[in-house]
């Protein structure tokens, strides 16, 4: 299997010739780099670690040397490749092809006495051997020796695949919709019910999982040339989904309600039952929006709106929507409070706060605790999993989380998972007296009870929504974006503000699934209910609990963040 390191090497040599490639089309250089990762990786690995020449690794790339019983596409077998034309050339050439690569990878020892043993897959991006029939030029000819040859096949099937997924007329894809390309491209069809668990299984993970995880991994290290699609990131941070692309070329609008309300924005165009049950976000009044095509369907109108860092697509009354002349529709900006440095409790150096003592102010410190540091996705999951583990807010001798008296500690564990994580979710906030001072320069010394003021799931929930992306906060487009974003080890949670202000609201983070636990899905593959971990009423470290408890109605709104 690839490494980092290897994949760096692989985007620094062949970047260019990629990105010449992929111009103008729905795919980027990144995505290729997966499948060749995925595809040869193994190959080219141990190559460029022996100093082989850039041409004789490409000319070397080729494996798979599974037949019948383990293969059932042409050829199953020797016998059944030389019964077709030339194919008594072609197993001369297969033959040949895996000789050479054995010499210079790991594991093909077998290669010299297995007379009968020849290559199925050709080039960087693995051509199979199954198409000789439609295409014998390609293997008589070796044109997979030839890095522009293999990335033009490659090209080719990718895009083939795409039309099978209906994504080749958009103008561009998610990296989750690549990978169901991806799958395509490998084993010729997508099964939605199935998700990313498709493909070649290696023992560990399928075909899908290990392109999703090479995508991350190339994003993170710096393009060649300089460009960049997101910022690439540092051990300690996960490759997060980009914002979703705005597509509504319909009507200018925006919200027109009275100032004390927020508009609806519901996943169909009908009011649900319970009524909050199939609400996707709340626009404030005058936010901008724009329509699809503006027209009524059942008293709703489809419309796109960008919301704390995200783009959301849904269905509004359409009373509450009014035209508008604007040039753009931009969406407010950002709450301007100046530079507010995060908010703690002043302890001593020398200080403990122990998972077994009652809740309290501080952030849990201790001897030992695990941090958030990995550099590849595989990494990340790994510590984000120990971090639940130590914290494990179900073990009943961590009276830090644990409910007494009617009251739950969502908030505190939430705050030290972040915390462990490496992102700052605020135990305490500053008064609003001191967030005034500050924003005006002034030097403010956190003080409890005086300038900082312990904060409650409700209290966070405004936080996230006014200072979330000052602190790298990002809100969540649906289900299936936060948790594909935990997924890659990112910080991820679901916060639901409660209507009674006298009652706690709640937030569970929603954390990456395991080979034992998984999140809810419906037959698309879409998450209807993520896996997560909480204290709160019930405690647990992994479970997808209760679909959409946060519609209930007792919550005023919900929303999905996450943090890189």
């Amino acid at each position: 299997m690839a490494s980092k390191s290897d994949i760096q090497w692989f985007k620094k040599t062949f970047y260019n010739e990629i990105a010449a490639a992929t111009k103008n089309t729905i795919f980027d250089p990144d995505m290729l780099i997966a499948i060749a990762t995925q595809e040869t990786g193994s190959l080219w690995s141990p190559m460029r670690k022996k100093g082989l020449r850039k041409s004789e690794i490409v000319r070397l790339c080729c494996g798979d040397t599974l037949d019948a019983p383990n293969r059932s596409a042409f050829p199953k077998t020797k016998a059944h490749l030389v019964a077709v034309k030339d194919g008594d050339k072609m197993f001369d050439i297969a033959r040949a092809a895996l000789l050479a690569m054995s010499q210079h990878v790991p594991g093909y020892g077998f290669a010299k006495n297995r007379k009968n043993k020849f290559c199925h897959g050709y080039g960087v991006f693995q051509y199979d051997l199954q198409f000789f029939k439609v295409d014998p030029g390609y293997f008589l000819n070796k044109r997979y020796e030839n890095f522009k040859q293999s990335l033009g096949k490659a090209m080719e099937e990718l895009t083939s695949s795409a039309r099978k997924r209906k994504l080749h007329n958009r103008s561009s894809i998610t990296d989750l919709e690549f990978t169901t390309i991806a799958i395509t491209y490998n084993t010729g069809r997508y099964r939605s019910s199935r998700g990313l668990k498709q493909g070649h299984f290696d023992g560990s993970k399928f075909y899908g999982e290990h392109i999703r995880d090479y995508i991350a991994i190339a994003r993170s290290i710096p393009n060649p040339d300089g460009s960049s699609l997101g910022a690439p990131t540092g051990n300690g941070n996960a490759v997060v989904n980009p914002p979703a692309q705005k597509i509504a070329t319909g009507p200018k609008m925006k919200v027109d309600v009275n100032q004390t309300s927020h508009l609806r924005m519901r996943s169909e165009a009908k009011i649900s039952s319970p009524t909050t049950k199939n609400i996707v976000a709340h626009l404030p009044d005058d936010h901008p929006v724009r329509a699809f095509t503006g027209k009524s369907v059942n008293g709703f109108i489809e419309i796109e709106a960008e919301l704390n860092g995200n783009v959301f697509r849904g269905f509004s009354s359409a009373k509450h929507l009014k035209k508008t002349s604007s040039a753009a529709v931009v969406a407010p900006p950002p709450l301007a409070t100046g530079d507010i440095p995060e908010a703690h409790v002043p302890r001593k150096a020398s200080s403990v706060t122990k998972r077994t003592q009652s809740a309290n102010a501080f952030t849990v410190r201790e001897s030992g605790m695990p941090s958030r540091t990995g550099g590849t996705p595989e990494e990340l999951r790994k510590d984000l999993a120990q971090i639940i583990s130590y914290l494990n807010p179900q073990k009943a001798s961590h009276k830090r989380y644990q409910p007494r008296s009617n009251t739950t500690f969502c908030n505190i564990y939430a705050h030290d998972y972040c915390a462990l994580a490496g992102v700052y979710l605020p135990r305490v906030w500053w008064t609003e007296r001191a967030v005034i001072e500050i924003a005006k320069g002034e030097k403010v010394k956190p003080r409890y009870g005086s300038t900082l003021r312990e904060m409650r799931a409700n209290d966070i929930f405004r936080w996230l929504d006014d200072h979330g992306a000052s602190f790298g906060w990002r809100r969540a487009s649906s289900l299936t974006d936060v948790q594909d974003n935990a997924n890659q080890g990112a910080v991820a949670l679901i916060i639901a503000r409660r209507k009674n202000e006298g009652r706690s609201g709640h937030v569970s983070i929603v954390v990456p699934e395991t080979d034992k636990h998984a999140a809810r899905r419906n037959r698309l593959s879409e998450v209807t209910a993520p896996l997560q971990s909480q204290a709160g009423s019930r405690n647990f470290n992994y479970s997808a609990g209760t679909t959409g408890w946060w519609n209930a109605e007792k919550f005023a709104d919900s929303a999905f963040w996450f943090h890189p």
